[in-house]
C-alpha cells in the first residue's frame, strides 16, 4: 500500500521548484509571494515579487507608501483588489508592530483567507496547518476518487480535513509546498503525467480511467458582457482622465473618458453643443478583454480638440508625458499603445 505522505515528500525532494521565497523564513516576503501568486502564474508573478521586495524591502516601507505607488507597481497583474488589500494589511502589521504569528492573527489581515494563512503559517512559523489550493484539491480528488464538489461547503470541509490528516506536523512547510508542486507539475489540470506518477498504483481516478473528470466543481459563475467605448480626449498635450470609483472593476485605477453601452453618443453631442472644433480617429474596435466574471468588448477613439471641453467633475486633465505615473488596467494600456502607434 502506498504511503501518500511519504511518497509526495520523496517526489518533492527531487522535483521541487527553486523559488526565491522558499529560501527565506521572512513572513513578509512569504506573504508577499502568496498575495502576488493568487490568480497569477509563477512565471509572471516572480518578477513582480522581486520588484516589490526591492522597492518595499520591509512591511513598514510598504505601509508608508501611497496607494497610487502600490497600484503602479502592481500594474499588469490584474485583480487589483489584491494590491489594495496588500497595502491595507501592511498598515495593519505596521500598527501591530510585528508580523502576526498565529493562524487566527494572520487571517485577520485584509485579503488573507484560510489557504494563505496556512501557507504563511507553515512556511514562516512552522505551524502544522495544511494548505488547500487548486493543486491540492486536484491531487486529493483524483487520488481518492472524491466527487464532492470542491466549491461546496461540504467539499471544502472534507478536503481540508483530509489534507490536515495527511500533514506530518514536523514537516508542514515541506509537505504543503510538495502538494502544490506535485499538483502543478505531476498532476496538472490538462496533461497530468500519470505514466510516471509515483502515486499511480493507488490513484482511484487513474485506475478507473476518469482522471479528467476530477476535481468536480459546481457551476456558479455567470459571465456578463459589457461594452466600453474609450475616448482619448487630447488638448495641447493634455489628456482627460479619471480614477475609477468603488463598487466596480478596477477600483482606484485611472482611465480616459469612458462611455458604456447605455451612454453611447453623449460625448459627440456634448462637443458639438460646446461649439468646439475637434477630430475623431477610430483606433481599434471590438477589442475583447476577458476578466473572471465578465467579458469587455471595447472601442478606442482618439479625440483632438481646439479648446479644452467641459467634462463631468470626476475627470481631470493631465500631461501626456506624465501618463505613466498613473496606474491603469491592462485594457487602458492597450488604448495607450494604440495612440502611440497611430
Amino acid at each position: 500500500m502506498i504511503d501518500f505522505t511519504h511518497t509526495v515528500l520523496a517526489w518533492y525532494a527531487t522535483n521541487k521548484r527553486d523559488l526565491p521565497w522558499r529560501h527565506t523564513h521572512d513572513p513578509y516576503q512569504i506573504w508577499l509571494s502568496e498575495i502576488i501568486l493568487q490568480q497569477t502564474r509563477i512565471q509572471q508573478g516572480w518578477s513582480y515579487w522581486e520588484r516589490f521586495v526591492e522597492r518595499f524591502p520591509t512591511v513598514q516601507v510598504l505601509a508608508e507608501a501611497s496607494e497610487d505607488e502600490v497600484l503602479r507597481l502592481w500594474q499588469g497583474l490584474g485583480y487589483y483588489s489584491r494590491a489594495r488589500n496588500l497595502h491595507y494589511a501592511a498598515k495593519q502589521i505596521a500598527k501591530l508592530g510585528h508580523f502576526p504569528d498565529t493562524i487566527d492573527e494572520i487571517k485577520s489581515l485584509k485579503g488573507v483567507g484560510d489557504y494563505t494563512a496556512a501557507a504563511i503559517g507553515s512556511m514562516a512559523f512552522h505551524l502544522p496547518v495544511a494548505v488547500v489550493d487548486g493543486n491540492v484539491y486536484r491531487v486529493l480528488a483524483r487520488y481518492y476518487g472524491i466527487d464532492t464538489p470542491i466549491n461546496s461547503s461540504e467539499g471544502k470541509k472534507l478536503f481540508q480535513e483530509l489534507a490536515q490528516s495527511l500533514l506530518p506536523p514536523s514537516k508542514a512547510a515541506d509537505f504543503n509546498q510538495a502538494m502544490m508542486d506535485f499538483g502543478a507539475i505531476q498532476c496538472s489540470p490538462a496533461s497530468p503525467q500519470c505514466s510516471s506518477c509515483p502515486l499511480m498504483e493507488g490513484c482511484e481516478a487513474f485506475r478507473s480511467g476518469i482522471v479528467s473528470l476530477f476535481p468536480v466543481k459546481l457551476r456558479t459563475i455567470k459571465i456578463k458582457t459589457r461594452h466600453f467605448h474609450y475616448y482619448y480626449i487630447r488638448f495641447q498635450s493634455q489628456v482627460a482622465m479619471r480614477r475609477r470609483s468603488e463598487g466596480d472593476i478596477w477600483q482606484g485605477l485611472w482611465e480616459p473618458y469612458l462611455e458604456e453601452e447605455n451612454e453611447n453618443g453623449w460625448l459627440l453631442n456634448h462637443l458639438k453643443d460646446q461649439g468646439l472644433a475637434f477630430s475623431m480617429n477610430t483606433l481599434r474596435t471590438n477589442v475583447k478583454h476577458i476578466l473572471t466574471h465578465r467579458i469587455i468588448m471595447a472601442d478606442f477613439t482618439l479625440v483632438d480638440t481646439n479648446k479644452k471641453p467641459s467634462l463631468p467633475d470626476e475627470y481631470i486633465w493631465i500631461q501626456e508625458k506624465d501618463i505613466q505615473d498613473y496606474a491603469v488596467p491592462r485594457l487602458v494600456e492597450m488604448l495607450f499603445e494604440s495612440v502611440n502607434h497611430q
